[in-house]
């Protein structure tokens, strides 16, 4: 099939352009090209969409199975109603511009993009038209796929799917009941895993209690307990469970968010709303009981070192002691967690986070008359004061409270002991330390730390050094450096002059052997925050009964579906921001809030869960759904998943080959995504213990940006470019001159840049080349619209090699290419096919038009040039690409042509120059065969002219050879 050109015309412009991409386009679909089998199910070659078109010569291959598989994934795009900027295609080119030279290496490439289509911004967009959610994500969707269509991605079309389907919300649903119906068994071994510790059925754990093997908390039987009883001790178990708890409550998103969604600043990651710290009932999914294997298994990764080591500090695995602090006059006793219990010895106050469980307890009834005035707050009681300050704590985000060099507390009245000293030591209430670190309790060492040198000078605290500074250290601050211990000795320990890990070591020993202390791994990680009090999202499929005890729902009344709302904002409780409490927008629906169900106690009346899962559920299992997207009976065909994911020799731990996508994502999505992957693994659903084996992050495009005199973002397409009297440009908006800055593509610089408009000016495959010749594909790179021109140029060549642009006939050259012609393009396969392998895709196109401006300078080429360079140009420029080739003769698609392998013969250089010198001088050039023997080279270096003359009559002392491109001449003194 070639574009017919009476109609298109003969000069490769962007008219031309379109009706080739949208003609060719529009056969691949037909042909069903980019189809990809599996081994099972209904995508099989046998399988009821998997039958290949055995008559069409631009289908798949009929062997496509029995290749080796290749899995390329896209970061889960969002389907915005802005549409896509020519920044968002840059990773899916990338991924397609690879899937299409592996499947040329004869790969089976699977590769499909599908949409997070469940998010915040649509929930956001119906609460302020009233729209519903669905109508507003469907639009998207459509735009965005019109979008992507005209860039002839080679997806198999028949995999994508949106986390809105109804089939996708039923296996999201049914994955977050197996995460629920499991506990992690620290004793259990995955075989084939190294590590001790794996997710087990919830009932594995019941038998052991119901058995006496596993004692319950109280030490009644199993039997005795109500289920309500039993539950309440299961949750303490489950992987998912429901917990009261501090979590993150954002009024302005009417909504709680996770940890990994508020920045530093204690503002939400999206729109920067203020967040506060509530106490509520919230979904929790225990992902710390991975947090050692998340971190180990990162080792078998080929991640960027960057995103593995922002895991590694977000898990924040810690080595440490901890501590048991006998309360003063009590049996309690306060546990802190410290990564320095050789510092114990300056130890001289405890602090509380204002929201830790022991407060209330530890609270006196009444102020002594010996505590200092400013211990006191605002309070008459200890119990006021600190009711006072709880409450202008829970009004700070916990950046404020970090932060703030202004250090408050309230004394508790009680004192603990501190076993080194001997001395009691004054318990504090203070919001500088927070709840979700270690347990919430410090052991304050002002001497050695900052916030506690600043509380203490506040509170008039004393301080003892226990590490010695050095000698100009400012004795009016805290050091907080290596150092020999001093100040550190008692009758039965002494660490005086021991270096910090031997220091470390004993007291830890000395305190364990008190039962005081013990070796404690903490982490920084905490369990991850699932519920959200908004209406876009996915239901839980869990119920309650009248106690409050959550209930899964049996899998064959999944998906449990969103109910129809007369109004999609979440209410919150109490006028403000510090009081307000989350009401969720599917608590209005009272119809689907109670129901009646049998669940195996005849029927009775449940009450749903009103909250929804966060849009992190859908992305954290989508590998799979690709790998068998209309599966109806399970989560993933254990055939599929093997061979799409399933552990290689080149990826120990399974995976999908690819994955490329932001570097934002590098703690949410990829975290919580090898969480999910890893249940599923542990419970024999996946072979594969990672969710994807090589990932590459694609940088950002820039674009130029304009401000004006109060630095707000103007419209860039807007800006006028004038010259002023030096010849320098100047930058104008509505008649004010504007600054110009470099910045990320979006909306909120004002400075998008639409792929359609390159569509129209261009095409597509001028725009795809341009994508991928900017730079290497890890860096951000500026967007210059002029510069697109340069691929256009480009392409307009290769056309003219193969077609007359005055009679639109194909013009191939008879016979085969010179010497010098194979030379340049073997060289240019060689270098494009590593270039190629290592995703370095602008130097490939680089070698691509020096073999172009070589075969134009040459007037033409042969055949034996037009196709290998057509092969090598269609994973960056498919659309031209496959038009050539059917005018090259071919009838079937270019898409599975093989990838032209370098002749080694072309690849030898004809002459290599060796240097001749003599006592160290260059004194003649001499071109010589590459494989000259040192023997031969040698007398030739002694016949040349120039080095006789250098002689002069000399005789030859030594003769150093270095073949074939240096002799060096030593003559007789």
């Amino acid at each position: 099939m070639t574009t017919n050109p009476e109609e298109a015309g003969f000069r490769y412009d962007a008219s031309l352009a379109e009706k080739i991409e949208e003609s060719w386009q529009q056969r691949w679909e037909e042909a069903g090209t980019y189809h990809t089998p599996n081994p099972a199910g209904d995508l099989s070659p046998t399988g009821e969409l998997g039958r290949l078109d055995t008559a069409s010569a631009y289908g798949p291959p009929q062997d496509l199975f029995e290749r080796e598989s290749l899995y390329i994934m896209d970061m889960f795009p969002y389907p915005s109603g802005a549409g896509l900027h020519v920044g968002h295609p840059l990773g899916y080119l990338a991924t397609d511009v690879f899937g299409r030279y592996q499947r040329m290496c004869g790969r089976n490439v699977m590769h499909a993009l599908s949409y997070d289509a469940f998010g915040l911004p649509a929930d956001l967009y119906a609460v302020q038209t009233g729209q519903h959610p669905r109508i507003t994500t469907d639009a998207n969707i459509s735009n965005m796929k019109q979008q992507l269509r005209r860039l002839g991605l080679a997806h198999d079309a028949r995999r994508s799917f949106a986390t809105t389907d109804d089939e996708f919300v039923k296996w999201t649903q049914w994955i977050f009941l197996q995460i629920f119906n499991s506990w992690y068994d620290p004793e259990a071994r995955t075989e084939g895993e190294d590590s001790v510790g794996a997710a087990r059925p919830i009932g594995t754990l019941i038998d052991q209690f119901a058995s006496g093997t596993r004692p319950t908390p109280d030490g009644r039987d199993w039997a005795q307990l109500s289920r309500a009883e039993q539950e309440s001790i299961l949750q303490d178990y489950r992987l998912a469970y429901v917990s009261e708890s501090p979590v993150n409550w954002c009024p302005g998103l009417g909504t709680v968010l996770a940890n990994e969604e508020v920045t530093a600043e204690g503002l939400s990651e999206r729109g920067n709303f203020p967040v506060y710290t509530r106490r509520l009932r919230q979904w929790n999914m225990r992902i710390t009981a991975y947090a050692d294997r998340l971190i180990d298994d990162l080792d078998a990764l080929d991640w960027p070192s960057a995103v593995r080591t922002m895991q590694i500090n977000w898990i924040g695995r810690s080595k440490g002691a901890l501590l048991r602090l006998p309360v003063a006059g009590s049996d309690a006793h306060v546990e802190v967690y410290t990564t320095r219990p050789d510092t114990l010895f300056g130890a001289t106050y405890l602090v509380l986070s204002p929201e830790h469980p022991q407060v209330a307890d530890l609270t006196a009834a009444a102020w002594d008359e010996t505590v200092p005035e400013r211990w006191r707050g605002t309070g008459a009681t200890p119990a006021e004061a600190i009711a006072a300050y709880q409450r202008e704590a829970a009004a700070k985000t916990d950046a404020d409270r970090q932060q703030s060099r202004d250090k408050t507390g309230i004394f508790t009245g009680s004192s603990a002991l501190n076993p080194a000293t001997g001395q009691e030591i004054p318990v504090f209430v203070a919001d500088y330390v927070l709840m979700g670190y270690g347990t919430g309790a410090i052991m304050a060492v002002p001497a050695e730390d900052p916030r506690d040198w600043e509380f203490a000078k506040e509170f008039g605290l004393p301080y003892i050094r226990t590490v010695e500074p050095p000698a100009d250290h400012d004795e009016d601050s805290p050091y907080t450096g290596d150092g020999r211990m001093i100040n550190s000795a008692n009758d039965s320990i002494d660490i005086n002059g021991l270096e910090v890990a031997e220091a470390k070591a004993r007291i830890t020993r000395w305190l364990a052997d008190q039962g005081l202390a013990e070796e404690s791994t903490q982490y920084r990680l905490r369990d991850w925050l699932f519920s959200r009090q908004r209406y876009w999202g996915e239901p839980f499929p869990i119920v309650y009964d009248a106690e409050g005890t959550p209930i899964a729902l049996p899998d064959e009344m999944l998906p449990v579906e969103l109910p129809e709302v007369d109004n999609f904002a979440p209410r919150t409780f109490a006028a403000d921001d510090a009081d307000s409490r989350p009401e969720p927008a599917l608590g209005r629906n009272r119809d689907w809030v109670e129901v009646e169900l049998d669940l195996g106690d005849g029927p009775r009346t449940y009450y749903r869960e009103t909250n929804t899962m966060p849009n992190w559920a859908g992305s954290s299992w989508y590998q799979l759904r690709y790998a068998d997207p209309h599966n109806a009976e399970k989560v993933v065909d254990p055939a599929n998943e093997a061979y799409w994911l399933g552990p290689r020799e080149s990826k120990p731990r399974g995976g999908a080959d690819l994955y490329v996508g932001g570097a934002e994502h590098a703690v949410l999505h990829l975290l919580y995504a090898r969480f999910w992957h890893k249940v599923l693994f542990d419970l024999g659903h996946v072979s594969s213990s990672e969710p994807f084996h090589r990932l590459v992050n694609q940088g950002y495009i820039q674009a130029y940006a304009y401000t004006d005199s109060r630095g707000v973002y103007v419209p860039a397409a807007e800006v006028e470019e004038r010259t002023d009297e030096s010849g320098e440009p100047t930058f104008w908006y509505a008649g004010e001159q504007v600054n110009r800055e470099y910045g990320k593509i979006g909306k909120s610089l004002k400075n998008s840049v639409m792929p359609d408009e390159m569509y129209d000016a261009y095409g597509a495959d001028t725009f795809r080349v341009y994508e991928m010749s900017m730079g290497p594909i890890e860096q951000a790179r500026p967007w210059e619209t002029r510069a697109v021109v340069g691929a256009h140029r480009f392409l307009q060549r290769v056309w003219r090699l193969v077609v007359d642009e005055t009679t639109g006939r194909t013009v191939v050259r008879e016979g085969t290419a010179d010497a010098a012609t194979l030379k340049v393009l073997h060289k240019v396969i060689d270098g494009v096919r590593d270039d190629m392998e290592n995703l370095r895709f602008n130097t490939a196109i680089s070698k691509l038009i020096v073999l172009t401006n070589h075969a134009t300078k040459q007037g033409g080429a042969t055949r034996d040039v037009l196709e290998p360079l057509t092969i090598m140009l269609s994973p960056f420029a498919p659309h031209l690409a496959e038009e050539l080739w059917s005018r090259l003769g071919h009838s079937s698609t270019i898409t599975y042509a093989s990838f032209p392998a370098a002749d080694p013969q072309h690849l030898v250089a004809d002459q290599v120059t060796c240097v001749v010198q003599v006592k160290g001088k260059v004194r003649a050039r001499i071109e010589v065969d590459p494989e000259i023997s040192e023997a031969e080279l040698e007398r030739l270096a002694l016949e040349s002219p120039n080095a006789i003359k250098a002689l002069d009559g000399a005789g030859v002392r030594k003769v150093i050879v270095r073949a074939p491109k240096l002799v060096n001449i030593v003559p007789d003194a």
